[in-house]
């Protein structure tokens, strides 16, 4: 073997190995867990935890608040329960406007277990999971519940509605539409690698995370009512993807309203906390009385 064929070879082995261990870390992000409780506002929570139908205990907090609506905020990927860019915040407003909140990590995040992230197809199952547990242990206060999601949590929102019969509404904040130009993105966005690896990065993150369908494809089955928001500013999703979206799902479903920003990724919350409470409350009021 030549010295530059064996150096061709061993660049090109480098390379696949580069592009499996990209694959594995993206598909097994790091713990995020914080120390901020409801206890810091004077709401007293309960530490729970629960089984998905695959068999993973998820951890959470239960925060009773007298009604007979629970509203689960759901965090996006690498984040957790502890989030304080808008898991904290919301989870403060629920409260304040009356609601029950379930919260939880989903898998592979947080204190849960999971070994990987499937980014969105399988947590469905822990939505699922959490309002079993909630119905099981505090049906008075399962009367109605809704879901505010974020970026992965926000396409866990959608599919629920669309595949959840107990589901009422819902809020979607950040949604990926198309999950390889999202993906692609998300190379640059979370580790600072350059959107052209992800087609040698994505069949090694298939291996670990499966596949799963782009967000278009849950367009024809929500009819139930869905708030979209996207930022004009956000790196990951594009407005554009997000009004396709939204404008074929607007065929079926009456109530689904899009409200665009000038906000980065999940950050709408955090640049325009009043109209993001506003719209947002005025949402919740309506569909979940």
């Amino acid at each position: 073997m030549s010295p530059l064929l064996g150096a061709l070879i061993f660049l090109l082995l480098f390379f696949i190995l580069f592009a499996v261990f990209v694959a594995y870390k993206m598909a097994k992000p790091p713990r995020f867990i914080g120390d901020w409780t409801p206890k810091d506002w004077g709401f007293d929570y309960e530490d729970i935890t629960f089984e998905t139908s695959d068999g993973l205990k998820l951890s959470g907090w239960w925060i009773p608040n007298g009604s007979d609506k629970t509203v689960i905020p759901l965090h996006g990927y690498t984040r957790s329960r502890w989030d304080d860019v808008y898991m904290k915040q919301t989870t403060e407003f629920l409260l304040r406007e009356g609601y029950n909140v379930l919260t939880f990590d989903f898998r592979a995040h947080g204190k849960s277990e999971g070994k990987y992230t499937t980014v969105g197809r399988d947590e469905v199952k822990d939505v699922e999971a959490a309002v079993r547990w909630l119905e099981r242990k505090h049906p008075d206060e399962a009367r109605k519940v809704a879901l505010i999601g974020f970026s992965m949590g926000a396409i866990v929102t959608i599919r629920a509605l669309a595949e959840l019969e107990r589901m009422c509404c819902g809020v979607a904040d950040s949604p990926p539409i198309y999950l390889d130009r999202t993906g692609a993105r998300s190379l640059k966005y979370f580790a600072n690698l350059p959107e052209l690896l992800y087609p040698f990065v994505k069949p090694f993150g298939r291996l670990f995370s499966g596949t799963a369908e782009d967000t278009t494809e849950l367009a024809d089955k929500v009819t139930k009512p869905l708030l979209l928001i996207v930022g004009k500013k956000d790196p990951l999703i594009k407005v554009e993807e997000v009004r396709e979206f939204y404008e074929m799902n607007e065929k079926i479903n009456p109530n689904v309203e899009l409200w665009i920003t000038e906000a980065p990724h999940v950050r709408t919350l955090k640049f325009y906390p009043e109209e993001w409470k506003r719209k947002v409350g005025e949402f919740l009021g309506k569909f979940l009385e």
